[in-house]
């Protein structure tokens, strides 16, 4: 029987030991032993807190997805402006937190079992929609309602698209490589500052 207490640490144990051995074996072969393995824990154990592989994959993609919603209203709260507010999450979609390679790996895992799992499938429809409202509520303070609309599905779709890509390093493409790009299209709907000032 767990002692009384330890429930919080070790389901964090064995959500990082997912995520590592997920890494390491990919997402078929990160077998219960593995994780439990990589966790410095015995399999069994591992069903006093989770039911089976697919219910810990949920719980690790609920804490990735926490601490991405995390980091993002921490930053919103600082963001002086609504223009300001749309660089703010699509910085914290490609900040370091995000790109050490286990949770690359599980991030790759996710998107390619969320179409076979309900409560993955759940997950990705709740990120999409915290991507898509985060971006949305800044921009219909920039732009008309259906240009805000345009630029926000635009924009959710290339901070998947390229980082997938960042993730896989093609060609050496990285996260700050991925950024560049989207914040070109940033500025080509809605020119910084300093460009508006000096074209009046």
């Amino acid at each position: 029987m767990p002692k009384v207490g330890m429930q919080p640490i070790r389901r964090r144990q064995l959500i990082n030991a997912t995520m590592v051995a997920i890494h390491k074996h990919g997402f078929a072969d990160a077998t219960m032993q593995r994780i439990a393995r990589e966790a410095g824990l015995s399999a069994p154990i591992i069903h006093h807190y989770f039911r089976n592989k697919d219910d810990l994959f949920a719980a690790t993609m609920r804490q990735v997805l926490t601490e991405l919603r995390d980091d993002v209203v921490r930053r919103l709260a600082r963001a002086p402006d609504a223009r300001s507010r749309v660089v703010t999450v699509l910085e914290a979609n490609f900040a370091c937190g995000q790109f050490t390679p286990e949770i690359i790996s599980a991030w790759l895992a996710f998107w390619a079992q969320s179409p076979h799992q309900p409560e993955l499938a759940r997950l990705r429809r709740l990120y999409t929609y915290r991507t898509m409202s985060n971006l949305r509520a800044p921009l219909r303070q920039l732009l008309p309602l259906a240009d805000a609309r345009r630029v926000t599905t635009t924009l959710a779709s290339l901070i998947d698209g390229l980082w997938l890509r960042a993730g896989q390093h093609d060609d050496d493409f990285d996260a700050d490589d991925a950024l560049d790009l989207i914040r070109a299209y940033l500025d080509s709907q809605i020119p910084p500052p300093a460009q508006s000032h000096s074209a009046a």
